[in-house]
């Protein structure tokens, strides 16, 4: 559920009309309900009311807006971060540094000096390698670090290959037969405290299946790690539960989702760490934006829009769906080639699709875009950086202004030689 729906014909973000925000911020916008994102993180928490201990961390890279992660932290929940650039949001939105866990296969020397220094709660170690920077970081510091050994189970997600990293070919983590034993060698360091595995198979799964494949495994990897004297008290069973882009799919419901880990997990005797974020943050958003004109195309016209790739990546990189409403629809459909501006032929949003009629000046918008939208934005062909938007109630405000060429341009400079 989410609370972007019509009123007197016209689409509305709560009780915001759709068509007010894009006349005062112009368009392309995105627009967040603050509704829905707390809807959606009090759904998810409950569906895990079944598990003793846990701890709840926002997936920052799907949505890291400010007023974003401030609004979810106001509803208990850490920060999942795979840079210090998302570390430092989260503790700007008031999210403690010993509710943060640091993500990522590439964190460099100075990210892991300054999440020390952050006091962060968490780092999930993707190498051994890492592991023993780490603690060597750590103990020059007169610190201790937090860990957990994030391990690659060789699971299929059964999702799109570009979001999958839970099978033996991918980057993340290290490898199930070798876990245990740098788990031990790493036990040992000084200025490392190993403390539990983790673990994340891929992103917009909609099946439980290969989640309760991967946590059986590191059920069974726990006990044997225990088996050889080290110490386990934290799991962290990441993220990756999907959201229906279209009419029709079905996914796994929170509530699914935290009967089949209260069920797996029954006797590890753990804290449980779960990092949601599509799931939280997916229908909480759309992007608006507004119909240049309709080209006569071959076999279907082009409806050509002035949002493009770089303001919603996701079709131009996964052949991703959105559907695409009127804000103010007459009735009438046709099937349209749905494109942007920009001089790629992959800035296309949709083809041959059925849609609501429109015309040159109307707005519409995609949906389905408050995760992994404004965040993969960037200003290709020198374009604007997309704005954003929350919604609370009859309230809107921008919270985060758009960033104009001029702008950027203004940052860049000629050498002397050059002059």
């Amino acid at each position: 559920m989410d609370h972007f729906a019509y009123q007197n014909g016209a689409l509305h973000a709560e009780d915001v009309a759709l068509a007010t925000i894009a006349e005062q911020v112009g368009t392309p916008c995105y627009v967040y309900s603050s509704a829905t994102l707390r809807r959606h993180a009090q759904v998810f928490a409950a569906g895990l009311a079944a598990v003793p201990a846990k701890h709840i961390a926002f997936a920052v890279k799907s949505n890291p807006n400010l007023a974003v992660l401030r609004l979810l932290a106001s509803e208990g929940y850490g920060a999942d971060v795979v840079s210090a650039g998302e570390m430092d949001r989260a503790l700007a939105a008031g999210i403690p540094g010993a509710d943060i866990v640091f993500s990522g296969v590439g964190k460099t020397a100075d990210e892991l000096t300054r999440a020390l220094k952050a006091g962060v709660g968490q780092f999930n170690l993707e190498s051994e390698e890492e592991g023993v920077e780490l603690a060597q970081i750590a103990a020059g510091l007169g610190m201790t670090a937090q860990a957990a050994l994030r391990v690659n189970p060789d699971v299929d997600a059964k999702t799109h290959a570009k979001i999958s990293t839970g099978m033996a070919e991918n980057k993340f983590g290290v490898a199930y037969d070798r876990a245990a034993g740098i788990y031990a060698r790493l036990s040992v360091l000084p200025g490392l405290t190993m403390r539990g595995l983790a673990v994340h198979i891929g992103s917009q799964l909609s099946q439980l299946k290969p989640l309760e494949d991967a946590f059986t495994k590191m059920g069974a990897l726990m006990r044997a790690i225990r088996a050889n004297g080290q110490t386990i008290t934290h799991m962290d069973l990441g993220g990756g539960v999907g959201v229906p882009y279209k009419d029709g799919e079905n996914f796994p419901t929170p509530a699914d989702y935290g009967a089949m880990v209260a069920r797996v997990t029954a006797d590890w005797g753990v804290t449980l760490m779960f990092e949601p974020g599509r799931v939280i943050a997916g229908n909480s958003g759309v992007l608006i934006t507004r119909v240049v004109r309709v080209k006569e195309g071959v076999t279907h016209p082009f409806v050509i829009v002035d949002a493009a790739m770089n303001d919603l990546a996701r079709p131009a990189l996964y052949g991703a769906w959105h559907d695409f409403w009127a804000v103010t629809p007459n009735g009438e459909r046709f099937t349209a080639n749905i494109v942007g501006p920009i001089c790629e032929s992959s800035d296309t949003f949709a083809m041959g699709r059925e849609i609501d009629v429109v015309k040159a000046g109307d707005l519409a918008v995609f949906r389905t875009a408050g995760a992994y939208g404004a965040t993969m934005a960037n200003t290709y062909n020198s374009r604007a950086l997309v704005p954003e938007v929350m919604v609370e109630g009859d309230k809107w405000a921008i919270v985060a202004q758009r960033i104009d060429p001029a702008t950027i341009l203004a940052a860049e400079q000629v050498p002397d030689w050059l002059k």
